[in-house]
This record gives C-alpha cells, structure tokens and sequence, in this order.
C-alpha cells in the first residue's frame, strides 16, 4: 500500500492508506457514484458438511459425483486411465479444486464487506496496492496471476482495509477475462460505499499466452477502471494512475 499527502504543497510517502487532498474534489463529495449492482442476500454455505482440511465442501455430493464423472471422462479423452494409482482420486481433486477457483459465483461485494463499513467523514484518496490475485481465463481455463491497485475518494462512509482484496477475490474467483474483471471490482466497491470516486489497475500475466499460443512470456496485460472523481477530474486520475504504476519507485 501507498501514502501520500498534499497539505499546502506537501507530500511524504509510506504507510498504510494513501490520502491526497485536492480543492476540487469537494465538488464530487456530494454526488455519490450512480451503480447498478444491487445488494444480493449474502449465500448460506454453514449447511455444506465440512472437508478433512477444514474448508467447505462448495458442491453437493450429486454435483460432485456427476463432476468427478466429467473429469474422468477427459482424463480418457486425452488418453490417460483414470483407474491408475496416480489417478483414481484425481476427479475427486479437480472437482473440489474448481468448485473453491470459482467460489465467487456464490458470493458478492455485499458478502465480502459483511460488517465492515463504518460512516466516516474524510474526504481524502484511500488506496490499497499490491494486492494480490488469481483467476482463471474463460477462453481456456488457463490461470492468469498479478497484482490490483484500488482507491476510493469516500463519501460518508469507508470501509475496513481488508474487505478491499476480499471484494478483488469475490469477482477473481469466477471465470474471468482481466477487462471484465477490473470493471467489476469498481462497480462492486460503488455498490458498497457510494464514494465519490473508484479508481481500480490490475496488472497480470495470462498463462494463455504463456504456455500456449502465442507463447509471449513477459508480456504484462494492464487494465485500469475509474469512475466519479477519477474519471472526471485530471488531477485526481493523474495522481491515482502515477501512484498505481509508479508509486513504489
């Protein structure tokens, strides 16, 4: 995470938020970002009996049985036998590993936060870097890894610094593309806080193109999403995107 404060042409860096107080942003505080997420009720899973492990069991045991049948039909297809010892609880692996991938179909911004929004009256930039996340492409399954950059100018409210890589996961752990996904974790933290800004950067590397395809092993894909005062006032969006790409120089 990054901070920086411009009090009377004043800066300093380090710490846990990132606040930059700009005159202009006043003229946002009162108009609270327009979203179109609604709030879902938040998915019951404490009925799923628990795993060995200690996590959920995410699938019924139909849906599990009917997702182990899948995999092992594949392991076929591609002319491998599911009966070798190396493999037999393979199916079973794969069905609960993906079923945890792509946990955030049961989940939303709303039961990411919980109770973690408190009114708050500060008008300053906040902002979480580096957070790390993990998704899978929906072209090929394939993993595509990297780093968000979010802020959000608040507007009455703010929410606990640890919901924010919670809300990234909510919308990571589905089947993605990267554009998609850096849009919906701006739309995910307006549904939640109303702010006067957003402004979310995700960079990551797709392993579609690194292991097959193109083969292309440094390249980087950035997606940036900016709504309110990050979009509409230069100043701010300049600072937010410098912070975002270069605040760690």
């Amino acid at each position: 995470m990054a901070k920086s404060n411009r009090r009377n042409g004043e800066r300093s860096n380090g710490g846990a938020r990132t606040a930059v107080k700009r005159g202009r942003i006043a003229s946002h505080s009162s108009d609270a970002i327009k979203h179109p997420i609604a709030p879902n009720a938040p998915v019951d899973l404490s009925s799923r009996p628990p795993l060995p492990t200690g996590t959920v069991q995410l699938l019924s045991d139909a849906e599990e049985a009917e997702f182990e049948e899948t995999v092992r039909r594949q392991l076929q297809l591609i002319g491998e036998d599911p009966d070798r010892e190396g493999l037999v609880r393979t199916p079973k692996r794969v069905a609960r590993s993906l079923a945890w991938l792509t946990r955030g179909y049961r989940e939303d911004a709303w039961t990411a936060v919980g109770e973690g929004v408190f009114a708050e009256e500060h008008d300053h930039m906040i902002m979480v870097r580096d957070i790390e996340l993990y998704s899978l492409c929906e072209h090929h399954m394939l993993p595509f890894f990297g780093k968000a950059h979010v802020a959000y100018i608040p507007n009455g409210k703010i929410v606990g610094l640890s919901k924010i890589p919670r809300i990234v996961d909510v919308y990571a752990r589905r089947l993605q593309v990267q554009e998609r996904l850096t849009e919906e974790i701006a739309e995910g933290l307006c549904s939640v806080l109303h702010p006067s800004g957003v402004g979310v950067v995700i960079e990551a590397y797709h392993l579609c193109m690194m292991m097959r395809g193109v083969q292309k092993q440094n390249s980087k894909t950035i997606t940036s999403a900016l709504r309110g005062a990050f979009r509409e006032d230069p100043k701010t969006r300049d600072e937010f995107l410098r912070l975002a790409h270069n605040g760690r120089d």
